[in-house]
């Protein structure tokens, strides 16, 4: 019989999380893209391997997301939104997770809570790709093309460029300053807007 089981991270519960990420960042200073890309892939494939609970399966699914927005040629985010999507992944690069992946049941657990901290923090980057993604698929599904195989085609750049400027819109607007106050890993050009807040899980 399935049980709801909703809580709340309070702003020390999220102050606790925050500071793991960005000792994660400050860890992962020397890991290249591929690198933190070919780890966040990683987690997915080992989750993959066990039984996980929906909550975090669900999260899981997020992050695939996630690393799809800064792999898609399509996309091709510019070099500053991507590494605003590079700085909430390379808390994937990390080894020294909270709770260890070899934890039975709940070995995913703070993955899934950092998952949904960086959708939080990447809200219009996601927003604007999952409208990019519906565009391209109806696209294609009209040219009978294979979305996956259409690349930068230039029927797909100006609905691409229109969403990013919104995107940019949007965020100028939430933070004043477009990309957010600078992380520990800033010096490699990754930054983080994220701050806590209280924040409820379903």
């Amino acid at each position: 019989m399935p049980l709801s089981i909703s809580f709340e991270l309070s702003d020390r519960d999220l102050t606790h999380f925050t500071q793991a990420l960005e000792a994660a960042r400050a860890s992962a200073g020397s890991k290249t893209t591929e690198e933190i890309i070919a780890a966040a892939s990683a987690l997915l494939v080992d989750a993959g391997k066990v039984e996980v609970p929906d909550f975090i399966a669900d999260r899981l699914d997020r992050l695939d997301a996630l690393i799809a927005m800064a792999t898609d040629e399509g996309w091709h985010l510019p070099e500053a939104d991507r590494q605003r999507v590079l700085s909430a992944l390379v808390y994937f690069a990390d080894p020294k997770d909270v709770i260890p992946d070899s934890v039975p049941v709940l070995g995913y657990f703070d993955d899934a809570i950092a998952i949904e901290m960086c959708v939080k923090e990447l809200t219009f980057e996601i927003e604007a790709y999952e409208e990019f993604c519906d565009y391209r698929q109806s696209g294609a599904d009209r040219r009978g093309i294979d979305p996956a195989t259409v690349g930068r085609a230039d029927w797909l750049e100006a609905r691409r460029d229109e969403l990013v400027d919104r995107m940019h819109q949007r965020r100028n607007r939430e933070s004043g300053s477009g990309y957010g106050a600078s992380s520990g890993y800033a010096r490699r050009g990754y930054t983080s807007s994220y701050r806590p807040g209280p924040m409820r899980v379903r």
